[in-house]
């Protein structure tokens, strides 16, 4: 099964895609979609949705998760996030998708072992999990660790159903 993970933003949108075979982990892509800072919202959401279609027509996920948004202490950032997280979202479900959401609690939890986890533990986390050369840029490893986590909850529901 492959997972596309999202960790979504206005200026900057991770996307990580994984395979998971059994309890094995592999890493097909990631990397951050920026769009222009001076396009106006509207502009840059419809960037981001290109892009991630882009994505999705390379890829062929068959299931994404998507971080979702935490309380903010400034409205206005918290609104601008959730209208990035929508435009990923609706550009998901247009594509087929199956759509789970996890909180950074949980995402941290399952990559790291603590959902208190900092920012770099988590990019050390998914470089070791997934054996890549190098610890990937933040927005990327967020939204690999997006995916692990999900794909993380696929073997813990499997191995369930086994007992």
């Amino acid at each position: 099964m492959k997972i596309i993970g999202i960790d979504p933003g206005s200026r900057l949108c991770g996307y990580g895609v994984i395979r998971v075979e059994g309890s094995t982990i592999s890493h097909l892509d990631n990397g951050v979609i920026v769009p222009d800072a001076k396009l106006a919202l509207p502009r840059r959401l419809s960037f981001i949705a290109e892009a991630l279609e882009e994505r999705l027509d390379e890829f062929h996920p068959d299931v994404a998760s998507v971080e979702e948004t935490f309380v903010h202490r400034f409205p206005k950032s918290a609104l601008v996030l959730g209208q990035a997280r929508g435009a990923a979202i609706v550009t998901l479900a247009r594509a087929g998708l199956e759509i789970h959401e996890y909180s950074p609690t949980k995402i941290k939890q399952a990559v790291v072992g603590y959902g208190r986890a900092e920012k770099e533990q988590v990019q050390h986390m998914v470089k070791v999990l997934l054996k890549l050369p190098e610890i990937p840029e933040e927005n990327a490893a967020d939204a690999l660790a997006v995916a692990i986590c999900h794909g993380h909850g696929m073997n813990v529901q499997s191995k369930m159903r086994v007992q």
